[in-house]
């Protein structure tokens, strides 16, 4: 019964005689796994998957006709394995040689392997760096892509590091074979555990906390997907208790009963107090208790019989589970007096959840750093704190010690933060964290799908094996109130034809524009007093230009609500992503009779092709009008229409199906990250194990050509409101979303603004980055600070390295240092001694993540707007590239005075935004990073005449919505998207309804974009009608204001404490009677929460 295993091996080792291969197979052995194994000359390990492997799972297939294989297929002479281990890297189909045209076969690999439904690893060696390199600097360059990016197109999993050079000789690390064991081990385990016998956990999150945040994911609506899993677990042959039957039981209530759980109060009383504590809010709903979740009200409250499992851990108790090793790590990072939080009264660590028969649900602990966020400014490695190890570590340990006994956990949203903890940045070993609190376990990693930058980070360093989930229908903007009252003023001062008509609607447009901020957006080419004398030309010149903005707000589109797994995708939902797609090409009419058609088509077999069926149902059902459009109608465009339906109606079935196959040991099929909007169909069906590209062929040919118009137009810009001068520095953000999902513009961008190009080879690899010479470009090279977030550095350390040779290569260059000014700021450093005066690549300590201002702002605890650019300064000091590092010491080395030099020099920021979900606006890194790089710059300009700082601009290239060649490229300043984007969403109505119907995970989210608008506040400029139509809308509004509270009670506190925040900083400007609603609003808020928090003593 021992699990056997393909391991596919280089044949040339074999002949070579390096050891590794004996130790490996002896390892595998006794660890109680029989290996198989298979040696190849690299480019044939398809051929053995096919023809010399099978699974017990593709035999039962076969034999029921269930799954399709060709003639090759000989089950008899095959051999059966419960899962492949490849120490090959590169694409299962070629080898190395595939690799040349990475992805082209992807389709071929991922059919053989969902055929067969077991794990396909890739666990290797490293072929090209000693074992003292990976540990010092992680996997790196070309390496990184032989083992993680390429694998990752055809589904790879659980990837791990087995060793790499001693001299010129092979090793593995006896430790990271046993990883590998254990993790081959969990995933055939489960396989081979019944249904009804599983042991699953399902982690949701509760960050930041006491802003009612227990319970959401980035555009996920947790409660109603839990409960969908749960009832689809049930289904399955699992035991989920009588949750599923029970039709009281919600997900709601499961979340709220959660949320209690995570109640400092709650905690210091222990875990066994907890169920008496859910009891007694239990009766309180009951008893019409508004201040608890009314559907704790229902019978057994909502929870299917749910009870609390739990344990208060002592130290003594968490050092046997978690090691001597590991335990003195933290001992050392967390006093007796710092234990961090989730501690009871007696100072034991309180792990608790919900079990649902053999489910046990529970909330992530905290990071441990929201009450001190400037602890991670000081210290690189954050060890986890002790309540956060025991988390992890009671729900792996067996039920027989006393543990939940877990087989495999779904993390469930995007994002947890396991993955982010302390250790390797790429290719994890026994000192990171990740890889020690998740042992053996297969992790189920339930993740958006357009965003494949972080996911890469859960799968690699959470050993998480992806299943994405799609994003929310798109909804358009519209006008509401002021803006459609100004629209029929436009309107109507178009149509009438006398002049005193025309003089009533000038003063009414021009003061509706004015309550509305407008003004902001379109330049008024006149003043108050001379409206009546303002000529006809200019006039209607400027209601063109308010007509053209309506237009294009009103067109604005934005993501509805939150998706919900296991949820069929609505008509309505159908046609809003069918609105956004097209946009006009297709009108309403035509959309809405594909719907019916496709479901018409579903009740049918017709045999003729689809769009023959669409016309014949037309004209026999809807008549020879509608008939006579759909023939009118763009063929192409129909069969486009009708193939997204169907896939986003797979999508609905297949992101659970995927979770149930997961969960059963199997294969999940591969797929590119991205959305529809921008990356067209290849992103769909979700349900999918998401990945990256490979980033040896960055930028793109498209990439390029669309980063370099928008440089072109970001220094155009510039020179227009600066008198012609050319900017110095341009500091550039470079993110590993946005560079996954535009192929690289932002890197396109630093190119063209240094006067650079990319150099590929014939298979289509950048190898270099060479200078454009000086009389070809015709202008001043830019110099460029590029701020690198933590996953773009980790990601594209190949592209890193590129950058640095051409910074390099441009900083010595023999030019004019008028003509060059990476060369003029460099020759300036130099004269003050500063070493490798040519570092242009900043960020974040090595293996550390992000600026900490977030946190910061959301804490409160920051003095004013300058304070917050030093914390970016703090946290993105380190510079990275070839130059850096080397020697056995990690990359990344502490230049503060360079970076100091770039800044004071910066005279723009660019930011590019990848997509509708997450604008400047959604979520709290862009100010975070952004807003704070732009304050790091202006505080160190020197004063003008007027006594201030000279401001910085920050150029905002939206870069979703169209083709990565489109010809328009268009650049914003932040404060027009700002506007832009707050009338779209926060300040729209419809967009307020959309998420208030969420429940409490809306809530949440209308409180973090409240946050986000503090934080663009302070580094920015929000404009002050934004602050006053937010308080209108969400905590004036008597009915919106209850639906809040009722939802989500920390939440509703969050949105009224910044606002009273806004006004506190003279961020706002509102009236008393205003603010002292405010204050009672909040004081209400306030008391509402503390009666929850102090209901259980």
């Amino acid at each position: 019964d021992a699990p056997r295993v393909a391991v596919l091996l280089y044949r040339k080792h074999v002949i070579t005689n390096q050891r590794y291969i004996q130790d490996l197979i002896r390892y595998f052995e006794l660890e109680g796994i029989v290996p198989i194994p298979v040696f190849i000359n690299g480019v044939e390990a398809h051929t053995i998957v096919r023809d010399w492997l099978t699974s017990q799972r593709e035999i039962d297939g076969v034999s029921k006709g269930v799954i399709s294989r060709d003639s090759t297929y000989k089950p008899n002479e095959a051999t059966s394995v419960d899962a492949i281990v490849s120490t090959i890297g590169f694409p299962l189909v070629g080898g190395p040689a595939g690799s040349m045209e990475a992805g082209r076969n992807v389709d071929v690999a991922s059919q053989l392997l969902k055929s067969m439904d077991v794990p396909y690893v890739v666990a290797s060696p490293l072929l090209l760096q000693s074992i003292p390199m990976w540990k010092s600097n992680g996997v790196l360059g070309l390496q990184s892509v032989v083992l993680y990016s390429l694998p990752e197109l055809d589904g790879a999993i659980d990837t791990v590091v087995l060793g790499g050079l001693v001299g010129d000789k092979i090793a593995l690390v006896p430790e990271r074979v046993r990883k590998l064991c254990s993790r081959l081990k969990g995933w055939i385990d489960i396989r081979k555990t019944p249904p009804s016998e599983r042991k699953v956990s399902i982690m949701i999150y509760g960050f930041p906390p006491n802003v009612g945040a227990v319970g959401t994911a980035a555009l996920l609506d947790v409660p109603n997907s839990l409960e969908n899993i749960l009832k689809r677990l049930h289904r399955e042959g699992y035991d989920v208790g009588d949750f599923a039957t029970n039709q009281d039981a919600c997900g709601e209530s499961l979340v709220a009963a959660l949320t209690i759980q995570c109640e400092n109060s709650v905690i210091a009383a222990g875990a066994d107090r907890m169920q008496c504590a859910i009891e007694q809010r239990m009766e309180r709903a009951r008893n019409g208790d508004k201040t608890v979740p009314e559907t704790l009200a229902r019978p057994g409250g909502g929870l299917g019989r749910a009870t609390v499992r739990g344990v208060d851990m002592s130290f003594d108790e968490l050092e046997k589970i978690l090691g001597k090793f590991m335990t003195k790590k933290v001992r050392r990072a967390w006093s007796e007096k710092e234990r961090g939080p989730g501690i009871n009264a007696k100072g034991e660590m309180v792990v608790s959840g919900l079990q649902v028969g053999n489910v046990w649900i529970t909330v992530q602990p905290l990071l441990g750093v929201e009450g001190d966020p400037m602890r991670l400014l000081f210290e690189r490695d954050l060890t986890p704190h002790p309540q956060y190890c025991a988390a992890y570590e009671w729900m792996r340990l067996p039920q027989e010690r006393g543990g939940v006994g877990t087989q495999a956990v779904i993390h469930l949203g995007m994002h947890g933060t396991v993955e982010w903890l302390p250790g390797q940045p790429l290719g994890n070993d026994r000192q990171s964290w990740s890889d020690e609190l998740l042992g053996g376990l297969p992790n189920i990693y339930i993740y958006a799908a357009n965003n494949p930058s972080e996911s890469i980070l859960a799968k690699r360093r959470g050993y998480g094996t992806i299943v994405s989930y799609n994003v929310p229908p798109y909804g358009r903007a519209g006008l509401y109130l002021e803006l459609a009252n100004l629209k029929d003023l436009v309107n109507e001062y178009r149509t009438v034809e006398s002049a005193n008509g025309r003089s009533d609607l000038k003063e009414a447009i021009f003061a509706t524009c004015e309550k509305c901020g407008i003004n902001s957006d379109v330049a008024v080419p006149f003043n108050l007093s001379e409206l009546s004398t303002i000529s006809i030309d200019v006039f209607d010149e400027w209601i063109a230009n308010i007509s053209n903005y309506l237009v294009e707000l009103e067109e604005r589109l934005f993501s509805s609500g939150l998706h919900t797994i296991g949820r069929e995708t609505s008509d309505e939902e159908l046609s809003s992503y069918l609105n956004a797609y097209f946009s006009n090409k297709l009108s309403e009419e035509e959309i809405k009779n594909a719907i019916t058609a496709w479901h018409q088509k579903e009740k049918t077999n017709h045999s003729h092709s689809f769009l023959s069926w669409i016309q014949d149902f037309a004209h026999n059902f809807m008549g020879d009008v509608i008939d006579s459009k759909l023939d009118a109608a763009d063929n192409s465009l129909l069969q486009e229409a009708t193939n997204i339906i169907e896939l986003l109606a797979r999508s609905s079935s297949e992101e659970m199906d995927s979770v149930v196959n997961a969960l059963d040991g199997g294969y999940v099929l591969p797929a590119p990250g991205g959305d529809l909007l921008r990356d067209g169909t290849s992103v769909l069906p979700t349900g999918r194990n998401i990945h990256a590209l490979d980033p040896y062929r960055m930028p793109s040919a498209g990439a390029w050509a669309r980063g370099e118009r928008a440089a072109n137009e970001i220094i155009r810009q510039h020179r227009e409101s600066n008198n012609g001068a050319f900017p110095e520095t341009c500091a550039v953000t470079l993110w590993g979303l946005d560079t996954i999902k535009t192929r690289g513009e932002s890197i396109a961008i630093v190119l063209s603004l240094v006067g650079a190009r990319p150099v590929k080879e014939g298979t289509g690899r950048t190898v270099c980055f060479e200078l454009i010479p000086l009389n070809e470009l015709g202008r001043p090279r830019i110099d460029v600070l590029a701020s690198l977030s933590g996953i773009f550095r980790d990601s594209f350390a190949n592209v890193v390295d590129l950058l640095d040779d051409m910074f390099e290569r441009a900083a010595f260059a023999d030019e004019s240092p008028d003509m060059n000014y990476i060369k003029k700021h460099t020759m300036d450093l130099e004269t003050s001694g500063t070493e490798r005066p040519a570092a242009r690549l900043f960020s974040n300590p090595p293996g550390d993540y992000g600026s900490m201002v977030n946190e910061v702002v959301g804490s409160g605890d920051w003095d004013n707007s300058d304070s917050l650019g030093e914390i970016w300064k703090g946290r993105n000091s380190y510079s990275y590239g070839r130059k850096e590092g080397g020697g056995g010491v990690r990359s990344g080395t502490w230049r503060p005075e360079v970076l100091d030099k770039l800044l004071s020099t910066t005279d723009r920021v660019v930011q590019e935004i990848d997509s509708i979900e997450y604008g400047l606006t959604d979520i709290q890194e862009y100010y975070a990073n952004t807003g704070a790089l732009k304050k790091a710059a202006e505080n160190r300009k020197e004063m003008d005449n007027t006594g201030r700082k000279k401001k910085v601009a920050i150029s905002v290239i939206e870069a979703f919505g169209g083709t990565s060649d489109s010809a328009e490229v268009p650049v914003k300043d932040v404060e027009d998207v700002l506007r832009m984007e707050y009338r779209s969403k926060l300040l729209n109505p419809k967009w307020r309804d959309a998420m208030i119907e969420q429940g409490s995970g809306g809530a949440y989210e209308v409180s973090q974009r409240m946050t986000a608008m503090v934080g663009w506040a302070a580094t920015s400029k929000v404009d002050n009608f934004v602050f006053d139509q937010a308080a209108e809308r969400y905590a004036l509004d008597e009915e919106v204001s209850k639906k809040l509270q009722k939802s989500n009670p920390e939440a509703f506190k969050n949105v009224v404490r910044r606002l009273l925040e806004a006004n506190g900083r003279g961020m706002w400007e509102t009236d008393e009677d205003t603010l002292e609603k405010l204050r009672n609003l909040y004081s209400d808020a306030d008391d509402l929460v503390e009666q929850i928090a102090s209901s259980f003593n």
